[in-house]
């Protein structure tokens, strides 16, 4: 991949060609690209992409690198979400805009905002947006739910971040943005802040999407139903670790209770 990257061609030219030899500025790009990875820099920042969802998004130091287990969120909504439905659907802390542009491109019936407070990620985001000509994505800077106070929504879906600071798996993550990693010292705040905040821009019945760490489950669930939310249930990823927690909040019943 950075041999192809050094001479700008794809990696099927390599095979076509293996014959060729790299020129001295192909040389010096090479190296410099093994330096960073060496040092410890995602392939993704050093290709400036990563695939998710089968689409090819640009990502940046800006962003988090898209996990797969991030597409359990996706392929979780996409069940939920009927093909030609006109659904509103929010995506909270959206990074790239992965997750918005992959139920975008899924669901094109339906309109996704998508919301970061980084303006760095937010201009990644838009452009994987108009990159895969999606007309019905939009994209807002603001600080979790404020960009959308007062708007109502079918689904609302995040992956926040959830490491605890000072957790030592942060050490291996030191490329990626301290802000879309860590939440406080238990990790939890971010969430915190979603299960309080999200409650008034579900439409009544509306689902709720949170990916969480492996250990959380019962820590967010609690969260969950201290606010009032129902129908709580945690998902495992493929690998069988608990990973997102799904919940809905019916106003109507919360309120007569």
């Amino acid at each position: 991949m950075l041999v192809a990257r050094s001479i700008d061609m794809p990696r099927s030219y390599l095979y076509a060609h293996p014959e060729d030899t790299l020129d001295e500025l192909a040389v010096a790009r090479l190296d410099e690209a093994l330096a960073r990875r060496i040092a410890g820099v995602p392939m993704a920042y050093i290709t400036g992409t990563r695939e998710f969802w089968s689409l090819e998004l640009q990502v940046s130091p800006a962003t988090l690198v898209p996990r797969p287990e991030t597409e359990l969120l996706v392929e979780h909504a996409l069940r939920e979400i009927p093909r030609d439905a006109g659904w509103r659907i929010l995506d909270l802390g959206t990074g790239s805009g992965a997750i918005a542009v992959a139920i975008a491109s899924e669901r094109p019936a339906c309109a996704v905002v998508a919301t970061d407070a980084s303006a760095d990620a937010l201009a990644v985001a838009r452009n994987n947006v108009r990159q895969l000509n999606l007309a019905n994505v939009t994209c807002v800077q603001g600080h979790w739910t404020e960009p959308v106070a007062g708007e109502r929504f079918d689904l609302i879906l995040s992956n926040p971040p959830y490491v605890a600071e000072g957790d030592a798996a942060l050490a291996a993550l030191a490329a990626e943005p301290g802000l879309a990693l860590t939440s406080g010292s238990d990790g939890l705040d971010a969430i915190r802040c979603l299960s309080r905040d999200c409650r008034g821009l579900l439409a009544d019945g509306g689902l709720f999407l949170l990916e969480h760490g492996n250990d959380q489950r019962t820590a967010v669930a609690n969260i969950l139903v201290a606010d009032g939310w129902g129908d709580i249930a945690c998902v495992d990823d493929y690998a069988g670790h608990p990973r997102m927690t799904t919940a809905r909040y019916k106003a109507r019943e919360h309120d007569h209770d």
